[in-house]
């Protein structure tokens, strides 16, 4: 079945814009035209720009994800290359993964903190309180937030 670059858009969640500029790029070398030059999608065409909107929430720039898609379109040649493309990126989010868990983490700390506080009518009472008064899952959050940075402070420099 073929679409349009407005019902293609509407099926990705996305703006048919975006898919212009997308071919503009050439990110869409793949994409078949009309006799009048009318952009024409495809059910495959729709897997493959599946593929670059995910690249593209990882972070990829758009000059790897134009590499990657001329590499899988040269065929089975490139397996490897795609693959260690693939793998940098896996290593990339589970990075960015970490991080935000950790952001998380520190998020949840501080909704606990002001809860705590809201209860107890002051924030002084979360803020003294020892390690073991705090829940057991909130303990390396803590100690990460009042541990001085193990980098020479601006004070100790100029001591």
């Amino acid at each position: 079945m073929s679409y349009t670059v407005g019902e293609m858009a509407k099926m990705l969640n996305t703006t048919p814009s975006t898919l212009r500029y997308y071919d503009k790029e050439g990110l869409l070398p793949f994409v078949g035209r009309s006799v009048s030059g009318i952009r024409m999608f495809t059910d495959t065409d729709y897997e493959w720009l599946q593929i670059i909107g995910c690249l593209k929430k990882t972070g990829m720039s758009l000059k790897d994800i134009r590499k990657y898609i001329y590499m899988a379109m040269q065929g089975d040649d490139t397996i490897d290359e795609r693959l260690q493309l693939f793998l940098k990126q896996k290593e990339a989010v589970e990075k960015q993964l970490a991080e935000i868990n950790e952001t998380l983490d520190i998020i949840n700390f501080k909704c606990w903190y002001y809860q705590t506080a809201k209860e107890a009518g002051s924030t002084e009472v979360p803020k003294n309180m020892s390690l073991d008064e705090i829940p057991e899952q909130f303990h390396a959050v803590r100690e990460k937030l009042r541990r001085p940075n193990k980098a020479e402070t601006y004070e100790q420099k100029v001591e």
